[in-house]
């Protein structure tokens, strides 16, 4: 998938916060340590991962609105989870804006905890969101 097509599906997913550019990433996928996988349907979805010493950190997720509610996600989950077993990583975090309760229903789903939380980490046209720190065991 191109850098252009996973900025147009994080835009579509993240319509209250900013969009990743084209340009951003293509430049995370230039870092060794990141990773991407892509939804088994083309263009429904994908999810990028950062995986260094022992430690993964899924950094994004997004499945195209369209595409939704037909196990995208789960199966995205998963697969950065084995990519991130493949680099070493025994642990996996994440962070999720605590108002998107169908993002925290699938992580909890997939065995996330939260571990903490960011006060107004998110910002919002007029408030902000907390961020939650979910993570889980790969092992």
């Amino acid at each position: 998938m191109t850098p252009e097509a996973r900025a147009a599906i994080h835009a579509a997913s993240f319509e209250r916060e900013r969009a990743w550019s084209a340009r951003e990433f293509a430049a995370l996928l230039g870092d060794p340590h990141v990773f991407a996988v892509d939804a088994a349907e083309g263009g429904a979805g994908f999810a990028l991962g950062r995986a260094v010493a022992g430690e993964a950190e899924l950094l994004t997720l997004a499945v195209a609105p369209p595409a939704r509610r037909k196990g995208h996600g789960r199966a995205l989950v998963a697969a950065f989870e084995e990519g991130a077993r493949e680099r070493g990583a025994s642990e996996a975090f994440l962070e999720v804006a605590a108002d998107n309760a169908a993002a925290v229903a699938l992580y909890t789903a997939a065995g996330y905890g939260e571990r903490g939380r960011r006060p107004g980490y998110y910002a919002r046209p007029e408030t902000t969101v907390d961020a939650l720190l979910m993570g889980r065991a790969l092992a």
